[in-house]
């Protein structure tokens, strides 16, 4: 019977969008706003997480795969650029004892540089352009 169940339930899903994601991210801000609103009986607060519900379902059962592929391309390309900017500052947070931290003049690449202090003179590794740097504490 389970067999015959799970069979039915993937011929249902064929052809459909399914499981990304945006809907682990959906269902994880449902139960957030859901645990705020058990707080703050804010008005109309629930027919909000009916909607975002309504939402999330309507992406997984949709047939329009390629657009539900773009929003779920926009939220990872969103979470790939905050996890570069929070790499970047705990790698700086890090090495804040030994290195020190430098955009290029030219190119704008962020450029790891030893502790030294005074005015030094650095070459882009990118660029290839001289820029002066000064290092203080």
């Amino acid at each position: 019977m389970f067999a015959n169940f799970k069979q039915k339930i993937a011929e249902f899903m064929r052809g459909r969008y399914g499981i990304d994601h945006l809907y682990v991210a959906n269902l994880i801000l449902y139960f957030i706003l859901l645990i705020i609103q058990r707080w703050q009986m804010i008005p109309y607060f629930d027919f909000l997480l009916f909607l975002l519900i309504i939402w999330t379902f309507y992406r997984v059962f949709s047939r329009n795969i390629s657009k539900r592929q773009a929003e779920n391309q926009v939220l990872l390309r969103f979470v790939s650029s905050i996890k570069s900017k929070s790499s970047l500052l705990f790698r700086r947070i890090k090495d804040i004892g030994t290195h020190r931290y430098r955009s290029c003049t030219n190119c704008k690449t962020t450029l790891r540089l030893p502790r030294k202090t005074g005015v030094h003179t650095v070459k882009c590794p990118r660029c290839n352009s001289r820029f002066e740097v000064k290092v203080r504490l």
